[in-house]
């Protein structure tokens, strides 16, 4: 999805960290996709985490007993500058 914010053109992309720390950047706006083409895997699952509401929401993906938590990656930009 591309969007315009302060006249700059953004697109979404997405950032992965596993429970060892290992990062991968650049997964673009198909994260699943590409997490399992770089990891070399045919099935992923959804990882879920309860909020103090109730209600779950979506997270990362589970691959095997190694999960990735999924995080959007915006660009930094200082207000008045």
């Amino acid at each position: 999805m591309v969007g315009k914010k302060g006249g700059l053109l953004v697109k979404k992309n997405y950032m992965s960290i596993d429970q060892y720390g290992q990062t991968y950047h650049d997964l673009g706006k198909h994260p699943r996709k590409e997490l399992m083409e770089r990891l070399g895997c045919q099935h992923i699952s959804k990882m879920y985490c309860d909020k103090k509401d109730g209600s779950t929401v979506h997270v990362g993906y589970l691959i095997g007993q190694h999960w990735w938590r999924l995080y959007e990656v915006k660009p930094f930009q200082m207000e008045g500058i």
